[in-house]
This record gives C-alpha cells, sequence and structure tokens, in this order.
C-alpha cells in the first residue's frame, strides 16, 4: 500500500538518545549517537491506527523530527550535508516496551511492527523553516505530553546525515527519526496521539487492540523490571509494598538465601564481600556496572573522560544499588570515595563490588552502606576498563540484573528476584520468627527433637505463641 505522501524509504534509521531534556532524564548523556532501523513496512500515514498486541501493557509513543532525504549521501562532510534533506515531516516513534527483551537494542519486534513508524500529515520544505529551531509536539487525547525543540537536539540533523554516511548510503527518501524530547507517554488502545513539526499540521495516530492474543512461535509480551520502570517511570522508594520492603529490612541474607534455595534458586549470593562498616544493613535495587579486563587501547578510548564508571554514578536515582562486575580482581580500586560520594547524594541506597575499593577509611565515614571484597589503592587503569552499565553482570559469582533487589548485612549480599520479593520477604519474615520462638525453647533446655523443624505438639505451641504475640 502506498504512502499518500509518495514516501518509500529503503530504510528508516533512528536514534536512541539525542535530546538533552530526554538524556537527563534518562540520567546519562551519550558520547556519540547510536541508531536502530525501523522497516520500512512499519511506515504509516496520518489517520492509521497503530496496534497495542493483545496481552501487553506499555506501548509507548514518542513524538520525532523525520528527516527524509532528498539527494543521495555518500561520505558527505558536516558543512554541507544539511543539503541532502529534501524535505521535514512529524513522525511517531511507536514501540511495544513488553517485547523489547526480546531483540535488546535492536528494538526489531517492539517497534518494527506494521504501523509502528507514522510519518506525515505533511512534507514541510526545509528551506521555509530554521532547522535549528523547529518546535515538536505530542498530544494525547487533546493534553499537551511532550514539547521541546531542535535547538536541544545533542546531534543536529547534518551530524546525524555525516556520521551516518560514513558507512551507509544515504537514498533520496531514506527516513532518520532523529530522537525523542522527554517525558514520551505510555497509551491504551482508544487513544489519540498527535504529533506536530513546526507549524505543518498535526499528525494523528488512534491506539487499537490487537484482535487475538500473541502467541507462538517466538517471544511473547513479558515486562521486564526495568522496562516497567522505562515505561511508567520511577516508583516511589524502591516500587515494593510497604510491607515487604518492611519484611525485607528485618530478615537476615542467610534467611532469604534459605528462601531462595526452596525455590531452587542456589547461586544467588555475592560471595566474599563485606560491609565497610559492622552492622551495616542495605537493601535495594541493581544499576549494575560492568568492568573488562585491561587493555591498554582500549582504556585509551573507553577508560578516560566521561567514562561508564561516571556515566553509571551519575545516573544512579533515588533507591538503586551501584552492583560492580571487577571479576573479583583484587589488585586495583573499582570506585572510590568521591564517586561513592556522588551515589550518596543522588539517593543511591549503596555500593557493592567483588573488586577492591580506594580510600576505604573514608567508606567508613560515608552514610551509604558499601560493599567490597578487598581494599586497593591503584586507579582502576591498573586492571579495568570501565566497560558499561545497566546489563546483566557477574557480582562475586552471582549474575544480577538492573532492577533486582539486594540484600545486605554482616554476612554479605544476596540476590532477589523481583518477581519473587513479595514471598520470600513474607516468607522469611515468618521463617524468623519461627527460629526465634525455637531458639527460646532451646534457651530454656529443651530438646531438639520436634522442635527444630517444628512439628506435632511444638507447632501447635508455637501458632498459640504466635497469635499470642501478633
Amino acid at each position: 500500500m502506498s504512502h499518500p505522501l509518495g514516501l518509500a524509504p529503503s530504510k528508516i534509521i533512528a536514534v536512541h538518545l539525542n535530546y538533552r531534556s530526554r538524556a537527563q532524564e534518562r540520567g546519562r548523556t551519550p558520547r556519540e549517537p547510536s541508531y536502530f532501523l525501523k522497516p520500512p513496512s512499519s511506515l504509516a500515514a496520518h489517520g492509521d491506527a497503530a496496534v497495542r498486541p493483545r496481552g501487553a501493557e506499555a506501548l509507548g509513543v514518542e513524538g520525532e523530527i523525520a528527516v527524509i532525504i532528498g539527494e543521495r549521501a555518500r561520505n558527505v562532510p558536516l558543512e554541507s550535508a544539511a543539503y541532502h534533506i529534501g524535505g521535514i515531516a512529524a513522525a511517531n516513534d511507536i514501540g511495544c516496551y513488553d517485547l523489547r527483551y526480546a531483540d535488546r537494542g535492536s528494538n526489531v519486534r517492539s517497534k518494527g511492527a506494521d504501523g509502528y513508524t507514522p510519518v506525515g500529515p505533511a512534507i514541510i520544505d526545509p528551506a521555509e523553516v530554521d532547522l535549528h529551531d523547529l518546535a515538536i509536539r505530542l498530544w494525547v487525547n487533546g493534553e499537551l505530553v511532550q514539547e521541546d525543540d531542535s535547538g536541544g537536539l545533542l546531534f543536529g540533523f547534518d551530524y546525524l546525515i555525516a556520521d551516518l554516511s560514513r558507512s551507509l548510503t544515504l537514498e533520496p527518501g531514506d527516513i532518520i527519526l532523529t530522537g525523542t524530547p522527554a517525558a514520551p507517554p505510555i497509551v491504551r488502545p482508544g487513544d489519540v496521539v498527535e504529533v506536530e513539526v513546526g507549524d505543518g499540521g498535526r499528525l494523528r495516530t488512534v491506539i487499537a487492540e490487537g484482535e487475538e492474543p500473541m502467541s507462538g512461535p517466538g517471544a511473547l509480551p513479558a515486562l521486564s523490571e526495568k522496562d516497567r520502570r522505562d515505561a511508567f517511570g520511577e516508583p516511589a522508594g524502591l516500587g515494593l509494598p510497604d510491607e515487604t520492603e518492611r519484611n525485607l529490612r528485618g530478615v537476615a541474607t542467610a534467611t532469604i538465601s534459605a528462601q531462595l534455595r526452596k525455590r531452587g534458586i542456589h547461586h544467588a549470593f555475592i560471595e566474599s564481600v563485606r560491609p565497610a562498616k559492622p552492622g551495616t544493613r542495605l537493601l535495594g535495587r541493581a544499576h549494575t556496572l560492568r568492568y573488562l579486563p585491561l587493555r591498554e587501547d582500549l582504556f585509551e578510548k573507553r577508560g578516560g573522560g566521561y567514562n561508564a564508571q561516571k556515566s553509571a554514578v551519575d545516573s544512579i536515582r533515588p533507591g538503586e544499588v551501584l552492583v560492580i562486575d571487577a571479576r573479583g580482581d583484587s589488585h586495583a580500586g573499582t570506585i572510590g570515595d568521591i564517586l561513592a560520594l556522588r551515589v550518596q547524594r543522588a539517593g543511591g541506597a549503596g555500593i557493592v563490588t567483588d573488586g577492591a575499593v580506594r580510600d576505604s577509611g573514608s567508606f567508613a565515614d560515608l552514610e551509604i552502606p558499601a560493599f567490597a571484597a578487598f581494599h586497593h589503592a591503584a586507579v582502576l587503569g591498573n586492571r579495568h576498563v570501565p566497560w558499561e552499565d545497566n546489563v546483566a553482570i557477574a557480582c562475586g559469582g552471582a549474575l544480577v540484573e538492573p532492577g533486582d533487589v539486594l540484600v545486605g548485612d554482616d554476612d554479605g549480599v544476596v540476590v532477589i528476584p523481583p518477581a519473587l520479593a513479595d514471598e520470600i520477604a513474607a516468607d522469611a519474615a515468618e521463617q524468623e520468627r519461627q527460629e526465634r520462638f525455637i531458639y527460646r525453647q532451646v534457651d530454656a533446655g529443651h530438646r531438639i527433637e520436634g522442635l527444630y523443624p517444628l512439628s506435632g505438639e511444638w507447632r501447635e505451641r508455637y501458632q498459640q505463641w504466635r497469635d499470642g504475640a501478633a
């Protein structure tokens, strides 16, 4: 089916993160743009519907400025790149967060579905507008939700064209989606979304519901904890029910480990880490940071300046724990007191590293809980290359994903899958109530038989004690 504006791109290229307002919201600023491809079959027109898969929760819409290539571009210099723009239009970069996990980064299924790239309602002549001051707005059901302008871009239209044309040929009609500003909303079936660029009219899209639930083969809608937070925003506090949070703050990591083992999870304890101050308790959500072994040429590229370590520290949100994968290497520090103080001031809930900390004396004076395997005076560049954050990592032999729930005490730190947090917290609290009762009976001189574990008459007596204590 042909597009009413005659658009027939050979490719649609989208930028992951390109507005200062959005970078501030996400807590990270890219040094260079990164891209993903949307298939031409995702192209839609003004007035078309976009379908949220039945069973999905989070369909996101993003108002964007579409740059339409007018002249073939290959290896074009920055100073002349803008001459290759043939048109400007409003665009809506639609994506289903529930499918993002399936093609992390490439967004093939989450953003590549039919109808997920509406463009229109008209093409604006670039010669008639100021490309550095183009307004972009998005409304949902008549309410203004997003508003910014092209002056807020991290990388301008000319930069994107010059950058992309170094690696691939931009053909006439190709479309570059130049990024979305802060606060892109989640929409529901029945919502009407409108996007406007400059005075080019409003691009209208109606959100519909899929007629049948998605079925196999292949990935099905599933909203991870991180994607839920990205879609709906950071929940208040830890995003846990009050009772769950209260229980987790009171139970021991040994008890939690026992509850995890009952559910078949045997490798959730972060080995060898100890608190900087005895008696420290930790509870928070994981924000991960991964170090790779030192390679001098790559450290020169990725270790200096505003590297992944500093970006991760600046990205910490209230309630998050910075968890560092240092491969258990004891020969260099992984974080010092200045960056640790930054985590504290940002509202971070703690720091955990299976490597070493520098300035260990200062760590004991900080309010933020810190758990480390070693102390070492050398800087991280002695052994590590800071590589990336908010990815799955290994820390102290445990796999940690962003958003995992971490609990720490004098024994160390344990990782709880978010989906199990409520039931593990409740069962761990009950287990410790039973153990307090048993301890009192043993202290009073009673035999272990029938008492530990509770059975028969002793279980009945425990129930009476618990009801009375309640």
